[in-house]
């Protein structure tokens, strides 16, 4: 059986991740916390707005209201990466090589690892940005479609529009496929790998009650899982052409309880769904099989992350009740 250690803290938690294999909790008061041989406490920004793992060095990106971006380290130690005095910063990525991409109204910046920023200007707002799994290039997503742009060389950038607003952008792991998440309850989606001269072809993913606030590749990314409905949606992407005309997996479904985040494992086909009452279930794609891992807290499921063993699963949720669920009991 599933065991739960639960971290109760104050407020809105922004994150979970996990650093090896110890848990970190990002707080929107601007506090890091992690379970490291007892209870710890980072101080990062005056109010946080987001955080994400940076895979290439094993540290967190986080960004503030502040105007801060920092690289919080295993350790906890706070490193200032980027600061835009009387800005919010509320989109960030990381990249290869010690690179992370951060948006100032309508500036998509990239960070290098020596210092050197390079600034690309967008149409409007940059909504949030994704780097490509391989090479420097990144997507900045923001109204009416998203833009790709090769950070070091300096090749025209691709447009790729849709009308609406797109607020999350994700590449596939094999950099065939760019997804975003758009105001209108939809997903929408672009194959890039296409030859030169001929336009990346769209992809539409739509039918949510409600706004996509959580995608997550499935391993050898085979599967795109998103929340925004009473069940985790998760699109088939293996064939050539995606989901085009194919269904989507509706797994986990709870009458007209809300999935609010996904996390997909990162050794086998199943996937972490967390609700808006704080359960969490455990669903196999195959079979459909699940395993709750978490009964019912005090408030809705805002972000998880599993180990890199995949035995462990952080839980963060908008009322402070965290904690960390051993699979293996």
């Amino acid at each position: 059986m599933p065991t739960v250690a639960p971290l109760d803290l104050e407020g809105h938690i922004v994150g979970a991740h996990f650093l090896g294999d110890v848990p970190f909790f990002t707080s929107a008061s601007g506090e890091v916390h992690r379970l490291d041989m007892g209870h710890k406490t980072a101080a990062a920004h005056q109010g946080l707005l987001a955080s994400i793992k940076d895979e290439a060095s094993n540290t967190l990106v986080t960004s503030g209201e502040d105007g801060k971006v920092n690289r919080v380290h295993a350790d906890g130690r706070v490193e200032l990466l980027a600061e835009e005095p009387r800005k919010w910063i509320s989109v960030i990525a990381a990249g290869p090589q010690g690179a992370v991409a951060f948006g100032v109204g309508k500036e998509a910046r990239v960070r290098l690892a020596d210092g050197t920023v390079k600034s690309f200007t967008e149409q409007r707002t940059v909504e949030a940005i994704a780097f490509a799994p391989k090479g420097l290039r990144i997507a900045a997503a923001r109204y009416n479609g998203v833009t790709l742009h090769w950070v070091m060389t300096a090749g025209a950038p691709i447009d790729l529009d849709w009308k609406g607003a797109h607020n999350a952008v994700t590449f596939s792991p094999d950099g065939r496929f760019v997804v975003t998440a758009m105001q209108e309850n939809a997903l929408h989606g672009w194959k890039i790998d296409v030859k030169p001269g001929e336009e990346a072809r769209h992809m539409r993913m739509t039918g949510y009650p409600a706004k996509i606030k959580s995608m997550s590749w499935s391993v050898k990314g085979k599967w795109l899982a998103s929340s925004g409905a009473p069940a985790a949606i998760v699109w088939p992407f293996s064939a050539k052409d995606g989901p085009m005309g194919k269904p989507p997996l509706e797994l986990g479904t709870r009458g007209n309880i809300m999935a609010t985040a996904v996390s997909c494992h990162p050794a086998e086909e199943v996937v972490a769904i967390g609700f808006i009452d704080g359960m969490i279930l455990l669903v196999r794609f195959a079979d459909e099989k699940e395993v709750v891992l978490r009964r019912p807290g005090k408030g809705a499921i805002t972000s998880m992350a599993w180990s890199k063993s995949g035995k462990l699963l952080a839980f963060a949720s908008e009322a402070g009740d965290c904690g960390v669920v051993d699979i293996a009991g």
